[in-house]
């Protein structure tokens, strides 16, 4: 870690950074430069944690991608009282549940349990040194597990990950053959606990960012332009851009004021809004920019590139039925200023 003085504005560490690496920082720095010491979420200031997320997504996605899995990792950890990180280490968040791809947790019950089995979409699976787990104990039941992948037992493959969209983050498959690891909460706490859709609502802020990262560009690129449909394009992505930032502050306020309440809808209603204008902005962008910035500008044309892979970690219509059926108990007239 480096000074006190890095954590009082990890923005601008965050910027200077980037600047000092030519605008490709790695997880290992920013954890390093003590930037991952972010709020916890629910804590009071559930804003700069999505301001810090939001910030690494503009830069880099692939990198926000690690980034936001170490930090819910470290905020999981603390809210279900797990072990300790040790200093340094980077961590990842693996609990999709693909139906072929099923993680057998052994001896669950106890404190230390054994993985077998294959973990699918490991992002960052060869950089980082630990990672939290979902699986599954003999008896169905799902239980979360820490495990330290500079083991025996564990077998980083290159699988499972061809696309273009994302590439760097490394999102591939992991191999578990009796790998030691330590139990995490008891059954089901992993999505039982309220902090379970806090993360699922920073993820929208990872969203918020890559969008607002394309934007500026867009905007950077065509200063003094006198071209009406640049202007049009560049009206409909501040239009997005200002009701998602809206939406974004209002609902870590919320968070932050309901600590332990269900923020199911809030998350869903959020997610889905910030896709929205994410895909908006994308659009956009590239009608406002043409194919040469697009194929010529190398941070712009991953970014383009990799949000929409990194926007379908919604569960589009799948979601928008679940926010439905939430909704339909509450009383009459909800939308009201």
């Amino acid at each position: 870690m480096t000074d006190a003085n890095t954590h009082r504005d990890p923005l601008l560490a965050l910027h200077e950074l980037a600047r000092r690496s030519d605008g490709d920082p790695t997880l290992r720095q920013l954890v390093d430069a003590g930037i991952d010491c972010l709020p916890l979420p629910a804590s009071g200031a559930t804003l700069d944690r999505w301001r810090m997320l939001a910030e690494v997504a503009a830069l880099d996605l692939s990198l926000a991608k690690l980034f936001e899995g170490h930090t819910d990792a470290l905020a999981i950890l603390q809210e279900l009282e797990g072990p300790a990180p040790s200093k340094g280490s980077l961590w990842g968040t693996w609990c999709a549940e693909p139906p072929d791809a099923r993680l057998q947790i052994i001896g669950a019950g106890g404190s230390h349990v054994s993985l077998s089995g294959r973990k699918a979409w490991c992002s960052g699976a060869a950089e980082v040194t630990h990672a939290l787990v979902s699986g599954w104990a003999d008896d169905g039941r799902p239980w979360l597990a820490a495990v330290a992948l500079q083991q025996a037992g564990v077998d980083v493959t290159g699988d499972g990950w061809p696309s273009v969209g994302m590439a760097a983050s490394g999102s591939v498959e992991v191999l578990f053959d009796g790998a030691k690891a330590v139990a995490v909460g008891a059954p089901r706490d992993y999505v039982n606990r309220p902090g379970f859709w806090h993360g699922g609502a920073g993820i929208a802020a990872c969203w918020f960012g890559g969008a607002a990262g394309i934007a500026r560009t867009v905007r950077e690129r065509n200063v003094g332009s006198r071209d009406p449909h640049f202007h049009a394009h560049l009206g409909a992505i501040e239009a997005a851009l200002a009701a998602s930032a809206a939406l974004l502050r209002e609902s870590a306020r919320w968070i932050d004021a309901h600590p332990s309440a269900d923020a199911h809808a809030l998350a869903l209603t959020l997610r889905l809004s910030v896709e929205n204008a994410a895909s908006a902005v994308v659009t956009h962008a590239e009608r406002a920019l043409g194919a040469g910035p697009l194929c010529r500008v190398a941070g712009l044309s991953r970014a383009v590139a990799d949000l929409p892979i990194y926007l379908r970690q919604s569960h589009a219509e799948h979601d928008l039925e679940a926010l439905g059926k939430l909704l339909t108990p509450l009383p009459a007239n909800p939308w009201m200023l």
